[in-house]
């Protein structure tokens, strides 16, 4: 298990053209579960770039699969990111991982999901990236939304109207990914763009967390309204409670205040690729190759 980066609390970040700062405080919290010999997953905390990657191809393999995704992320320098440095990220981290799996024959890979601080636009946002089954969420006005589609044969199943949505965590191809960074494919993250305004919060998690605790379930802790650090710990607590079948991984990044201008109140989230679907709200259409991978 990596992990890079430490918890902060009210950090500000000025912004070119604002006479106020940006505050966020953000918390990351891992476990090994009750069930696996080895902790996989990695995460980095900490400006730019806050992500969880999962990592597939036996414990070794796995654990420095997911770790080199994230340190070629924490070699992003300065308070906010830029889409072409995070999608070359992508292609090292996969060049470096193909190299991992040399010898392996089953091949080597990891999941990767998170969120970047960008400011390109009259007011910061982030811009929510993924490739895999780990999750974003992004919860607002006592609302949660999942940010990014699952790249899982299951979400394929619940998009073609064969199985229910509630019936996705128990079906026998649960484990069964379509994208991954990894196994000699080119890297495809789907990406979006989050505005980052007052009280928002992202959970960042590995399926770790969402194996074990539902929408409902996420959404009371978020709502809670204790720090991230306190936040974090009670969610991982709460899926060791539930079962811990896997590695639990997770980022709080939280948005204490931020300025905001009047021509950027919307309400959504945006795309910001043509081929990125449609962010759901429970789940969505994902886009990757019909041959499944299997992270056990």
């Amino acid at each position: 298990m990596t992990r890079i980066g430490d918890d902060a609390t009210d950090v500000h970040v000025a912004l070119a053209g604002h006479d106020d700062d940006l505050v966020l405080s953000w918390a990351a919290r891992t476990d090994i579960g009750h069930r696996r010999a080895a902790n996989e997953d990695s995460v980095i905390v900490g400006l730019p770039i806050f992500a969880v990657a999962d990592g597939m191809g036996g414990h070794a393999a796995g654990d420095r699969a997911s770790a080199a995704i994230a340190n070629r992320l924490s070699r992003e320098s300065g308070p906010f990111a830029e889409l072409p440095s995070l999608e070359q990220a992508f292609i090292d981290a996969g060049a470096e991982i193909d190299a991992l799996a040399e010898g392996i024959p089953l091949g080597v890979g990891t999941t990767v999901t998170g969120a970047a601080l960008v400011f390109d636009q009259p007011d910061p946002s982030f811009l929510v990236f993924n490739i895999g089954d780990s999750r974003v969420y992004r919860f607002e006005r006592n609302e949660l939304s999942q940010v990014t589609v699952d790249h899982s044969v299951v979400q394929e199943l619940v998009d073609a109207g064969l199985i229910a949505a509630e019936d996705a965590e128990n079906h026998p191809e649960s484990n069964v990914i379509t994208r991954a960074l990894g196994f000699h494919d080119e890297p495809l993250p789907d990406i979006w763009r989050v505005p980052a305004r007052t009280g928002l919060r992202l959970l960042i998690c590995s399926d770790g967390l969402t194996k074990e605790l539902g929408h409902e379930r996420l959404r009371l802790h978020l709502a809670a309204g204790m720090p991230a650090d306190e936040t974090a710990s009670a969610l991982v607590d709460a899926a060791l409670a539930a079962g811990g079948r896997d590695n639990v991984t997770l980022v709080i990044v939280d948005v204490i205040s931020a300025p905001l201008s009047t021509a950027y109140e919307d309400n959504g989230m945006q795309p910001t690729l043509e081929h990125q679907p449609t962010p759901p709200d429970l789940g969505g259409s994902p886009d990757g190759p019909p041959s499944g991978v299997n992270p056990e």
